[in-house]
């Protein structure tokens, strides 16, 4: 069997944040140390890693499968299209600008705290989404495959809700900075997307309005 870094690498990642993830939940101090925090980040100390480092933590073992089935449902569909280091672009530099996003929104409040990869979720699944918005997923007890930018409205309702649930420490407002990255990298990396599914992505772009609607009205 030929090894094949691109196979392998999403379950890497999906491994990595498994395992420090369930280390946050066992020990407090660890979890203290590499969340997202908006005085830590800003503050003397200057801890900008927390901005990587809080996509590998989560608040519960429902958040965590939840963000990594995702993942690895769209993964390949981005490895596919466009290959490894586009992939890495995507969910990395969706996770940064979902953190930056959130630390400008929450500037002012040095207390504020979130965890999660989902920036980075966000942006490959609106970047799959982008490329084939009709493919078909199954999820969990559902026996009829879900069109993946149903799906992605599911998920934005989801962060919709917990935005203005206030819904734990999870970053619903890196939603919108991921989703909005992973878009634009898709279009950049493949212009043609654009003319080709219109309609799909200007759906997508209507709950996007919404939540940046939110996270400005919080300011």
């Amino acid at each position: 069997m030929t090894f094949n870094v691109a196979n392998i690498l999403p379950l890497i990642i999906i491994a990595l944040t498994v395992l420090t993830s369930i280390k946050g939940f066992n020990d407090m101090a660890f979890f203290d140390r590499y969340k997202f925090n908006v005085g830590a980040i800003l503050g003397k100390s200057k801890q900008w890693d927390r901005l990587l480092t809080s996509a590998t933590l989560h608040g519960d073992y429902m958040h965590l499968i939840f963000n990594m089935l995702t993942l690895y449902f769209f993964s390949d569909v981005i490895i596919a299209a466009f290959g490894i280091w586009q992939y890495l672009l995507i969910y990395f530099l969706s996770i940064i600008g979902g953190g930056l996003l959130s630390l400008w929104v929450h500037r002012r409040e040095s207390y504020y705290s979130a965890i999660g990869a989902s920036g980075g979720v966000v942006g490959v699944l609106f970047a799959s989404i982008a490329i084939y918005p009709t493919m078909g997923i199954y999820m969990f007890f559902i026996p009829i495959p879900i069109p993946g930018w149903i799906f992605g409205l599911v998920y934005l309702a989801y962060s919709i809700y917990g935005m203005r649930t206030q819904q734990g420490n999870i970053g619903h407002d890196a939603h919108l900075g991921g989703a909005a990255i992973g878009l634009i990298l898709a279009l950049i990396f493949s212009p043609a997307l654009l003319q080709e599914n219109t309609l799909y992505i200007g759906i997508m772009i209507v709950p996007l309005i919404i939540l940046a609607y939110l996270v400005l009205k919080k300011k």
